[in-house]
């Protein structure tokens, strides 16, 4: 059964073939078995879970229900749950048990989707490979010498190994897109403000965005749907309609112009990743599409800038972690400042302490101007590059990550090296546009993806680009060694 798609696994609950409660046994069964190798669940509900199958199953045989209604799938640590500990990745919110749902919970439980449980991450979404969570790192599925990348790594090394069939992720610099590309499966980052923040636990306000995680573009279509949609508590939610995702994707890509911008495709690009990117875009011209050269020409200062607004919004969002309310609180505090120092000290990991330090560094008086002020200014001209890029294409595709997976340890002393794995992503953050990763080949039996990037809300034109090109290829039908 896991080797079928979360739409397959949908036709067959509905015609008979199996029930939700034969599935979910399934994906337990096999999370029991083989996560012991990869690391990618903190948490797995296997209760709760049997419990929603059996009402979905009520649902189902009462004809009721929708496209979700009894699909497993694993849910990214970071969405509150109620009743379920919600950790974030991080010894802060460890014994932290949400006392209520996530919008992104909300929807899917009334989609009738079965939890499995809940997936490991990057502390508090700070990562690129999975290696800063206090539960200790996810491997590969590939090779689990190596990083599945982050700071989703959970949710897409479970999707990769078969052991769920969909997963939630969230996206801040590319943390859906670019674990996706290095476990070879599909993800989608939506608009800024497409799919509610409310219950989903901050890192950088104006950054973070929840997305779905599977093996297609028709699956994460599945997905996102239910998830997306305008939320009254969350205040920057996007008042407007959702496009029929599933509807769309079978358009045809005659006259589609896809952007390929010449500043993703200079130094530090692996040569192979480049070759993988032009072997999709040949697949796609034969789908009728045609190539435009283009230039975002401040794509190189996303880096900096990102880690410039990025860490002053997590120091502001973080504060809130102090020892007194709720989280981990230091033994035997001798006074206050003691319970706050140590409180955070033990607390946060290494990671996430110097992003609070370089971001408490640059809001304080005297520097402001001279880093956030600017940071947001530049910010202004990505999203310039990028208008003026969708005035003349409906896309623009290049590689999601400079390379393939890189080993465990390999980078985790290095954050500048570790922070360039994001360099094709973050730029789609600090705009608010919606990203997707596909997979399109590998590099020394390592998966390589290639990004799409839309412009704002054009979500379904996305999946439905990635559905033909999936079509006409299956490198998202590979299976890693081992998990098949």
């Amino acid at each position: 059964m896991h080797d079928l798609s979360a739409a397959e696994l949908a036709a067959g609950l509905r015609k008979g073939d199996f029930t939700s409660q034969e599935l979910t046994r399934h994906f337990l069964d096999r999370i029991g078995r083989l996560d012991e190798r990869l690391n990618s669940f903190i948490t797995v509900t296997a209760d709760q879970a049997l419990a929603e199958a059996a009402a979905a199953d009520r649902r189902l045989a009462a004809g009721e229900g929708g496209p979700l209604t009894g699909i497993p799938y694993a849910h990214k640590d970071i969405f509150c749950t109620d009743g379920v500990r919600t950790s974030c990745g991080s010894r802060m919110l460890d014994d932290f048990i949400a006392p209520y749902d996530a919008t992104v919970t909300e929807r899917l439980r009334a989609a009738g989707a079965v939890m499995l449980g809940k997936t490991n991450m990057d502390e508090f979404a700070m990562g690129s490979s999975n290696e800063t969570s206090y539960y200790g790192p996810v491997r590969n599925p590939w090779d689990t010498d190596r990083v599945p990348g982050g700071s989703s790594g959970g949710s897409a090394a479970a999707v990769a190994a078969g052991l769920a069939p969909l997963a939630t992720g969230t996206d801040t610099g590319g943390s859906i897109r670019q674990p996706a590309a290095l476990c070879g499966i599909t993800g989608i980052k939506p608009t800024y403000g497409r799919v509610s923040r409310w219950g989903m636990i901050a890192f950088a306000s104006s950054l973070d965005q929840g997305g779905a995680m599977a093996r297609s573009a028709e699956d994460c279509a599945l997905l996102l749907q239910a998830m997306a949609g305008f939320d009254p508590r969350d205040s920057t939610s996007a008042e407007r309609p959702v496009d029929d995702y599933l509807a769309a994707l079978a358009r045809p890509l005659e006259g589609l112009r896809v952007g390929l911008p010449r500043e993703y495709f200079g130094e530090g690009l692996d040569p192979r990743m480049a070759g993988v990117v032009e072997a999709a875009v040949g697949v796609l011209e034969g789908l009728g599409a045609q190539r435009v050269e283009i230039s975002l020409p401040n794509m190189e200062l996303s880096v900096p800038t990102y880690y410039i607004v990025a860490p002053a919004e997590c120091s502001s969002n973080l504060s809130r972690y102090d020892g007194v309310r709720f989280g981990y609180r230091c033994q035997d505090p001798v006074d206050l400042e003691d319970l706050y120092k140590r409180s955070r000290g033990e607390g946060f990991g290494a990671e996430v302490k110097r992003r609070i330090m370089i971001g408490t560094y640059a809001l304080s008086a005297g520097y402001y101007d001279a880093y956030y002020l600017k940071a947001q200014q530049v910010r202004q001209l990505i999203v310039e590059d990028f208008r003026r890029a969708f005035e003349s294409v409906d896309l623009v595709l290049g590689p999601t990550s400079p390379t393939p997976a890189f080993r465990l340890g390999e980078k985790v002393d290095d954050p500048v090296t570790m922070y360039l794995s994001d360099i094709y992503t973050i730029g789609v953050n600090l705009a608010g546009l919606p990203g997707m990763s596909v997979p399109a080949g590998f590099i020394d039996g390592l998966p390589a993806g290639v990004q799409l990037i839309g412009n704002y809300f054009d979500e379904a034109r996305l999946l439905n680009v990635a559905h033909r090109y999936q079509q006409a290829t299956d490198w998202h039908r590979r299976t890693p060694e081992g998990f098949a």
